[in-house]
């Protein structure tokens, strides 16, 4: 279920019986992927909508020659 680079972090902590250490870096880990995955969205995001202002604009300018 985990990576394996994140195993040896886990074992680490299970075995110093660190559970809140345990619990707080997982949260750090996944709010972090959340953060990357949602940053990468709002870019794709952004280049569609710049693809589409760069078409209208092109159809108005063909539009205002007829």
């Amino acid at each position: 279920m985990l990576p394996q680079t994140a195993e040896p972090v886990v074992r680490a902590f299970v075995e110093r019986a660190d559970l809140a250490s345990l619990a707080l870096f997982m949260w750090a880990a996944v709010t972090t992927g959340l953060l990357v995955w949602t940053l990468r969205e709002l870019s794709q995001a952004n280049r569609r909508f710049d693809a589409f202002v760069r078409e209208l604009a092109r159809f108005n300018e063909r539009a205002s020659r007829d």
